[in-house]
């Protein structure tokens, strides 16, 4: 790739439809950037399920000739974009990521896809994730292994490993990922992204389910705020999505003022493993350039327990299995051995025990609430360690240790509220760190303008230098 596909890929969202509005570039040259760097990267990264070469091409196209005629179809018309597999792009492959049963071809649309096409966005492709989304890796029975444009031996988490992996690495500014326990943030803080797992129902689903929600992923926050400003429209497909909302995404700046924050510290999540002592102090010092602000820093204590977070673990083991049961003998052969092993203690749990399990859910949610409802805000770490080996199922390596990386992020998939990531810092040995930003149900625009706050202010040594085009990237 060259110089100039590099400089371009670097840019934002927002720097492109500058550019488009300004007539310095059109979307078919940015389109040839990214492509450029797909090309290069991608024989490592393995991030993309399915390239859309053509249609991206044609819709790249339609576009340029909008922009002549001053007529932009929306807010997104020729950026590049990408959606995770798992959300549905009309005759495009579902795989769910793993090898063990045929992939799905929808004949329609999600309604993410309807409101990037509607916004004029250009889909690049489709990105991977892990068998049916159940781990926290790059690992897939179908796609094989997902590395880290910051080092191919580091994994870029997941499940939306694809779509962090492609967003660092330049391959469209704008991503969507999917989350049921920290599939966004999770490669959010080990690739250095600016995400958001939005309140539940602001992002219309297809298949609503207990936690999951579908959000943004970007290298900036305004990114993530321009693409949640599409997402968010009401969709009847979604009978959860929420009633129509106007949220000022556009100026993150206005109205904000941090010195009238309370903001809570939790640097303990009171279950699961313990957090390296190189991530808690990144994150204490996230605490301390608020509390320099103005901000009411204070202590928060732990409000998960380690049995509900097992059963929480137990509760999607069981749900797994009834997925693994419907296989054929061959298809079950074919998923990947370790959530094989997973889902396997599923197969025999009565219902009542399900029934405790989901009480237990019910527990999370109650004491996420009540734990959080004193602070504006909560910073906390995204997860308790840094990245791991890419050949790793999950943070832990091949040992079944459930759900124990979790204790931070899930709590907010049960609870519904927004939480975001942006990144606060990098071990030695230029490993990112990420920071979650976690507010009350409903106040995504307030946890946006946090997360946006401390990313124009935050030191210097925790602005990422985004492995697109580098010489020793992938090194």
């Amino acid at each position: 790739m060259s110089d100039s596909e590099q400089a371009i890929a670097r840019l934002t969202a927002a720097d492109l439809a500058n550019h488009y509005a300004a007539g310095t570039l059109s979307p078919v040259e940015v389109l040839a950037a990214v492509e450029s760097v797909v090309d290069e990267r991608e024989p490592v990264l393995n991030a993309l399920s399915a390239r859309s070469v053509q249609s991206a091409l044609a819709e790249a196209r339609a576009s340029e000739v909008r922009w002549r005629r001053g007529e932009p179809r929306g807010r997104l018309d020729g950026i590049p974009v990408t959606l995770k597999e798992n959300i549905a792009r009309a005759g495009v492959a579902m795989s769910a990521g793993t090898a063990g049963s045929e992939p799905v071809f929808p004949e329609a649309n999600s309604p993410i896809a309807d409101r990037v096409a509607e916004a004029g966005g250009v889909v690049i492709g489709s990105t991977v994730m892990p068998d049916w989304g159940m781990l926290s890796s790059g690992i897939s029975s179908l796609h094989g292994v997902t590395r880290s444009p910051w080092n191919p031996a580091w994994s870029p988490g997941g499940s939306s490993s694809g779509a962090g992996a492609a967003c660092a690495a330049g391959y469209a500014p704008l991503h969507v990922g999917t989350d049921i326990g920290g599939s966004i943030r999770l490669p959010g803080t080990w690739l250095g992204l600016a995400t958001l797992k939005p309140s539940a129902g602001r992002v219309p689903l297809d298949a609503p389910y207990l936690g999951r929600a579908a959000g943004p992923m970007a290298r900036t926050v305004g990114d993530a705020a321009l693409l949640l400003s599409v997402l968010s429209r009401p969709d009847p497909r979604d009978w959860t999505s929420l009633p129509p909302a106007e949220l000022p995404l556009s100026d993150l700046d206005a109205g904000f003022d941090v010195a009238r924050l309370r903001v809570g510290l939790q640097v303990a999540a009171g279950c699961g493993t313990p957090v390296d002592a190189r991530v808690e102090a990144a994150v204490t010092a996230v605490a301390e350039v608020f509390a320099g602000a103005g901000a009411a820093v204070e202590p928060m204590g732990p409000f998960l327990s380690q049995d509900l977070l097992d059963d929480l673990d137990l509760f999607w083991r069981v749900r797994s299995w009834n997925d693994y049961a419907a296989l054929t003998p061959d298809g079950q052969q074919r998923v990947l051995p370790f959530v094989r092993r997973w889902v396997t203690r599923g197969s025999r749990i009565s219902g009542p025990r399900v029934l405790q399990c989901y009480d237990s859910i019910s527990r999370i949610q109650r004491s996420a609430v009540a734990a959080t409802q004193p602070f504006d805000l909560v910073l906390s770490p995204v997860a308790p360690g840094v990245a791991f080996p890419a050949e790793w199922p999950m943070p832990f390596g091949e040992a079944d240790l459930g759900m124990q990386h979790i204790g931070f992020t899930a709590p907010y998939n049960m609870s519904g509220q927004p939480a975001a990531t942006v990144n606060c810092g990098f071990t030695a040995d230029g490993r990112p760190i990420g920071v979650q930003l976690a507010g009350r149900r409903l106040d995504d625009i307030g946890v946006l303008r946090a997360a946006h706050w401390y990313e124009s202010v935050r030191p210097a040594t925790a602005v990422p230098d985004w492995p697109i085009g580098r010489a020793d990237a992938g090194s």
